[in-house]
């Protein structure tokens, strides 16, 4: 499975409804949704995994659940993202098998390396500027960034942290396979309407 050329994610926060907002976010034109939401118990990812899996299939787009492992390969979801603190590329990949997609987040070219040496399909590079979504001790990588760890990795980049219509163009300019956004889309008042135009974006 590969990841098509500027790709927009949509990742559900803390706060919002994530099976609403992830139907507003197809609506509009997302071609993956992340299901993520670190305070909720295993129980309630699993039911909203199923029906946001359901939504991502109606619309041909991919369903990708943040750190559980467990949980993708119950649903036999499109794929898993893993943080550097979770578990290993490798042992999810031969939990998964070979044709789950396995992305992991990375921020230098070192853990770029190791992402691919371990056989991940594609890194989460970030964050690249300032982001509220997120509490990040560490500084904006910038997007030259972008092209410094991709090419070390050699996988598709989708690129985090601040991006939004201002930035996106750039982003994508800067060798980004695609986009990754929370805020941008779960902090509007008509998520479709944003997905759709941050699709716009990347696209010209």
């Amino acid at each position: 499975m590969t990841l098509s050329r500027r790709l927009l994610c949509v990742i559900t926060d803390e706060i919002s409804d994530p099976v609403a907002l992830a139907r507003m976010a197809l609506e509009g034109g997302a071609g993956m949704i992340q299901l993520r939401r670190k305070t909720a118990s295993g129980r309630d990812l699993y039911e909203w995994a199923v029906r946001i899996q359901e939504l991502c299939q109606q619309q041909h787009a991919l369903f990708i659940i943040n750190d559980r492992v467990d949980i993708a390969m119950v649903m036999h979801a499109d794929g898993v993202h893993l943080g550097q603190q979770d578990l290993p590329v490798s042992a999810a990949r031969t939990l998964l098998g070979p044709d789950t997609l396995i992305g992991v987040s990375v921020s230098t070219p070192e853990e770029a390396v190791r992402a691919a040496e371990n056989g991940a399909d594609y890194i989460g590079v970030g964050h690249i500027f300032p982001t509220f979504s997120k509490h990040k001790p560490s500084k904006p990588l910038g997007t030259t960034a972008i092209r410094t760890i991709g090419n070390a990795s050699g996988l598709p980049v989708i690129a985090i942290g601040g991006i939004g219509l201002d930035n996106a163009g750039e982003v994508i300019r800067s060798g980004a396979t695609g986009i990754a956004v929370i805020s941008a889309v779960s902090g509007c008042d008509d998520p479709a309407s944003a997905t759709r135009e941050l699709l716009n974006r990347i696209r010209q």
